[in-house]
């Protein structure tokens, strides 16, 4: 008896990692533009609280997460465009474009994690506020706010390890935006009806000369 060896299509074959690089592609998109998204938010909101003595009363001090460190706003916008230009270049520049945002995704996190247990912004604030520059703030409090500017760090981490997993199998940017230093061959002029003006029109308006000359 012989047995018959199933041999996969080559269709089959090449469909899953094209699959797998849309729906990589998706996910890291989103990710990315909304993890850029909620660190941006987050740093405009209040990070920490706390009470500083003013004139023998205490006086109450906020302090917003760009007041305590601007990191991750600022690994946000860098992430963004390195999410924009994973797109416009292709090879090892997608590679490293790719680690540029895992790395503002990184940096992000720690940066935000760092900043739970920040006091320097509202010493400051304490300190001007008393007039005096051995003035601390006490009662020292946090937001849930750093953990957010986290999970929006951790989201472009995660748009970063994407683009360096399944990025070889994501589009780029159309070769017709893109300057080459060959000519592009011309397509070979259709002919042309001379009883047809709408046809003459045409052929002009693809840049073809309608006489044949």
């Amino acid at each position: 008896m012989e047995y018959v060896t199933a041999v996969p299509h080559p269709r089959s074959q090449a469909a899953g990692p094209a699959r797998a690089g849309r729906v990589s592609l998706a996910v890291a998109l989103s990710a990315g533009a909304l993890g850029a998204a909620v660190a941006l938010l987050a740093t405009r909101q209040r990070w920490a609280e706390g009470t500083a003595t003013v004139a023998g009363a205490p006086f109450s001090l906020t302090a917003k997460g760009s007041d305590v460190t601007g990191v991750p706003a600022a690994l946000a916008i860098v992430g963004l465009a390195a999410l924009v230009a994973v797109f416009a270049v292709r090879g090892a520049g997608r590679t490293l474009v790719a680690a540029l945002l895992a790395l503002c995704g990184a940096g992000t996190v720690a940066a935000a994690l760092l900043g739970v247990s920040d006091s320097s912004a509202l010493d400051e604030k304490a300190a001007r506020a008393a007039g005096d520059t051995s003035a601390t703030v006490h009662a020292l409090g946090h937001t849930a706010w750093p953990y957010v500017a986290a999970v929006g760090g951790a989201l472009i981490l995660l748009a970063g390890l994407l683009a360096l997993r399944y990025g070889r199998h994501w589009p780029a940017m159309s070769g017709r935006y893109e300057r080459g230093g060959a000519p592009r061959p011309r397509r070979a002029a259709a002919s042309v009806d001379p009883d047809r003006p709408e046809e003459l029109w045409k052929a002009l308006d693809r840049g073809e000369d309608p006489t044949g000359a």
